[in-house]
């Protein structure tokens, strides 16, 4: 699709004056501890705010609303947690952090246990967020690149260079005051995307039609009670196994730590974890409600079979383009019954005739159902026209709806809002990245005694090393059946393990170094293999690491060899890194 000039415009302006912002205002970065920790002065709201963004990427905005369109609300439990994890963060990680002054928070491991421990547990931290990075990049690259027809890789050199460019330049305060700018942008933009989707629906179909329908084919429902360990998104596995996933995120990955350790006191930083708790699970939502919204507008205007442009392309130019544009033409048939369908069950309910909405409520599931089974066998068509094309198309339906029926203008907006959100998770990780690979091995382990400047200059070389890491990762990725569970299952991997450490850590004084290393070795590889031999929903595995450390180190512990005394690091020793 060709943009015009006035979304060209919007969309670049809007990038490249963050880009230039952030440049701008850390302009006066010269030293390492500014580049690693800003000049620890930042407000809550912009802690709150840099810590949404480093959460909120392109994958969010791009994934999310697709999977309401397909699967509805269910997945806003996921965030059931996040409070729960917020205040427990705040009482017993962030004093910690600042009584101690650390860069990073897997410093702190090597005082209370040893440095295999620290190194370990940063190493695990690497591998997740290097390899989360690499999606965050390909996630809006291969998409955008499908539907705007741009080259995958100078899609992805663009999103990779721009943000290695301000993060090089200012270090974690650029990419904590380019975040607020770029939430402000993703939030204006989503609200406005929701008004342009109303004001779109058919004249005669109210704001209240919208939810009646969405409600009666089960697309409003958010809470699940059923108790189903393979279900991935109950109440419980918001309550249970997503409060350990956002303790270990929020409380030990690094790229979430360093924001809310530039703030200007605890008070502050507190203050910007709890906002974020709070506002994140509605922002979600209005995410989430955005993808209802554009299922219900394609109750009344015709969809694509098949979201993905390039697989449709793939399937016309194969012999199976009759079959395919068969199915299109039977997708179409079925849509028109369904849309008739529907404004009866409006007037059934509007009549209050029981037995008559029930008849239609039956009719438009039927053929719901039907169009279900349309788009399954486009699937299938598509797999036996090249079984290496990926055929969930879920995380192209919003970008689909954006460049097909958005005003000229907001076009260029949204593109801004999906490229903004793909530079600040990026610009965090890899700030983050670069700070645990300094800090936590060149500094302390390969050469611990050097200049300021030449930890300035490793940690900007370490930035762009990271950055072209992630750009190779997003090279040689493909697409997960959805982008924002994949970056969700790396995650659940290994943050399970690592909060495991700090909770012994935390809590369990009597357990020394060697107890805890072993125990941590031992649950990642059962989390491994659970994760590839079983049918556990994934967001259980950060709870079962977790315990598992737990339980592990403290049988082993008695069995291991006495540990010597060690006096850790001083105060000083720490603001010296």
């Amino acid at each position: 699709m060709e943009l015009s000039t006035l979304d060209w415009l919007i969309m670049l302006g809007t990038i490249f004056s963050i880009v230039g912002y952030g440049i701008w205002k850390t302009r006066s970065v010269n030293n390492v501890k500014s580049f690693l920790m800003g000049d620890k002065d930042l407000k809550w709201w912009t802690i709150g705010l840099s810590i949404m963004a480093t959460q909120a990427s392109a994958i969010t905005f791009l994934s999310t609303p697709g999977k309401a369109f397909q699967d509805g609300m269910g997945f806003a439990q996921f965030y059931f947690g996040m409070p729960i994890a917020m205040v427990i963060i705040c009482v017993f990680f962030l004093p910690i952090y600042y009584k101690l002054n650390v860069y990073t928070a897997y410093e702190y491991l090597e005082q209370r246990f040893n440095l295999k421990t620290r190194m370990f547990t940063a190493f695990l931290f690497l591998v997740s967020r290097g390899l989360a990075a690499g999606i965050t990049i390909f996630a809006p690259a291969i998409i955008l690149s499908s539907i705007l027809g741009w080259p995958l890789e100078q899609t992805n050199l663009f999103i990779g260079i721009l943000v290695i460019i301000y993060t090089v330049a200012g270090g974690t305060k650029a990419v904590s005051v380019t975040q607020k700018q770029q939430m402000i942008i993703i939030l204006t933009g989503m609200f406005i995307a929701a008004g342009v989707i109303i004001y779109k629906l058919p004249a005669d179909i109210q704001f209240t039609d919208a939810l009646h329908i969405s409600g009666k084919l089960d697309k409003l429902e958010i809470i699940n009670f059923k108790f189903d360990l393979t279900e991935k998104y109950t109440i419980w596995t918001g309550l249970l196994a997503g409060v350990f996933l956002f303790l270990s995120y929020f409380g030990t990955d690094q790229s979430q730590v360093q924001r809310y350790l530039s703030g200007k006191s605890l008070n502050e930083s507190r203050l910007g974890l709890i906002f974020n708790g709070i506002i994140k699970g509605p922002m979600q939502i209005l995410v989430l409600f955005v993808g209802i919204l554009v299922f219900i507008f394609f109750q009344f205007k015709p969809a694509p079979l098949h979201f993905n442009p390039g697989n449709v392309e793939a399937v016309y130019a194969s012999e199976n383009a009759e079959a395919f544009k068969k199915l299109e033409e039977e997708h179409l048939a079925v849509f028109n019954k369904k849309q008739a369908a529907i404004r009866v069950m409006l007037d059934n309910m509007d009549a209050e005739q029981s037995e008559a909405l029930k008849n239609s409520i039956s009719s438009v599931h039927a053929l719901d159902a039907k169009e279900k089974d349309l788009r399954s066998d486009a699937r299938a068509l598509i797999t036996a026209t090249d079984d290496g094309l990926d055929t969930e198309d879920g995380d192209y339906i919003f970008i689909n709806f954006i460049l097909n029926y958005m005003p000229v203008g907001l076009i260029g907006l949204l593109l801004a809002v999906i490229f903004s959100a793909a530079m600040s998770s990026t610009a965090s990780e890899l700030n983050a990245l670069a700070t645990t690979t300094m800090v936590d091995f060149y500094k302390r382990v390969f050469n611990p005694n050097q200049t300021d400047k030449h930890y300035l200059n490793m940690s900007r070389i370490f930035t762009v090393a990271w950055g072209c890491i992630a750009l190779c990762f997003a090279m040689v990725a493909s697409l997960f059946d959805n982008l924002i569970e994949a970056v969700n299952i790396i995650g659940s991997l290994f943050y399970g393990t690592i909060l495991g450490i700090f909770l012994t850590a935390f809590f369990l004084k009597w357990v020394k170094g060697n107890a805890v290393f072993v125990a941590a070795l031992i649950t990642e590889t059962i989390i491994v293999c659970i994760y590839s031999f079983t049918d556990l929903a994934f967001l259980w595995l950060n709870l079962i690491g977790g315990v598992l450390v737990l339980i592990i180190a403290s049988i082993i512990q008695p069995f291991m060899l006495e540990e010597p005394e060690k006096p850790g690091f001083s105060d000083e020793a720490l603001d010296s890194i």
